[in-house]
């Protein structure tokens, strides 16, 4: 677990405000409770105040609250700025002050809107809403980085002797091979930003083979358009993922492969294989999953599984406070 250690370091160094919508939520408060007493960040609660603590006194989560921060969301001194804010960012697509209204009377669009209008950092939620509820806000909102053609989610998976990026495994459906260059690209990228040097794999069902099925020619042609765009990648594929990570089989496979059988980036051909991949490691490998942290936003904002315990919201705002550093 050395990776978290050096994440939690790093934001200890950091103390950024990491904004949390999901207040009613026990799993939230406990996560809260120790994002303080570690000095991981400072809490940006949304809600009343009063009824926050309330529910921590009846669930008896004692929390620092010198050490957080209240942002009421029917506070007009916060929806009326963010109500003009709004407005100024999309008038041209059609926004009025009603519809303005509509969205900041919603918590995920007032969430996303605290991290834009910088009264947070970084924003993490989704332990109890559809994963759409996140993206769609953010994606609306905040907007992708000028270099990145595809938001995509990235998990970073902790086993006990490796640490292997997964991607795409949370937003989209069926990339083309543009996409899955974009995704691989961009994963290759999320991994230098945290010190890992990537050897990135393209997955299917073959290795280096001379099928012609869609499937297979679809990351043949994204492995193409990497060469093209960032020959300076360590990026191979298409590849099964025994010949991505074990070198034995590696060896008789793919004996060319200059990664086949030490890959620690590994780009799913789809949002199926990839999240049945990452949940599957999850939960009988006992790998530890902390994502999605979503790539190509102009400010972080990440998604939590409704499944999540308290643990993987302390260490996804790590990751958040880190992100919005880079």
């Amino acid at each position: 677990m050395e990776f978290l250690e050096n994440i939690k370091k790093k934001a200890r160094e950091l103390n950024k405000r990491i904004v949390f919508p999901e207040t009613q939520d026990p799993r939230t408060l406990k996560a809260i409770a120790i994002i303080i007493e570690e000095k991981l960040a400072t809490p940006v609660l949304l809600g009343k105040e009063n009824a926050i603590k309330e529910l921590c006194e009846k669930e008896n989560i004692t929390i620092d609250w010198s050490k957080a921060e209240f942002i009421d969301p029917e506070d007009p001194a916060y929806t009326e700025k963010y109500e003009q804010e709004l407005i100024k960012l999309r008038g041209k697509k059609g926004m009025t002050p009603e519809k303005a209204k509509e969205w900041i009377a919603n918590i995920n669009y007032f969430a996303v809107m605290v991290v834009q209008c910088g009264d947070g950092d970084g924003l993490v939620t989704g332990a109890n809403v559809p994963s759409a509820d996140t993206y769609r806000p953010a994606l609306q909102i905040i907007k992708t980085k000028e270099k990145f053609h595809k938001v995509s989610g990235i998990f970073f998976m902790v086993f006990e002797d490796r640490l292997i990026l997964f991607a795409d495994c949370a937003l989209n459906i069926d990339p083309n091979s543009h996409d899955l260059a974009d995704i691989a690209i961009d994963s290759a990228e999320t991994a230098k930003k945290f010190g890992i040097e990537p050897r990135v794999a393209l997955l299917s069902y073959g290795t280096n083979s001379h099928y012609d099925h869609p499937y297979i020619q679809k990351v043949k042609e994204a492995v193409k358009i990497i060469n093209d765009r960032a020959p300076e990648l360590m990026v191979e594929g298409e590849m099964q993922v025994d010949a991505a990570l074990v070198p034995e089989v590696a060896a008789r496979k793919f004996p060319e492969s200059k990664i086949a059988g030490t890959a620690n980036v590994l780009i799913f051909p789809d949002l199926q294989s990839g999240n049945i991949a990452y949940k599957l490691v999850e939960r009988l490998a006992k790998a530890k999953a902390i994502g999605p942290i979503l790539q190509g936003l102009n400010k972080p904002v990440n998604d939590l599984s409704r499944g999540c315990s308290t643990q993987d919201i302390v260490d996804l705002t790590a990751i958040t406070a880190c992100e919005s550093e880079l």
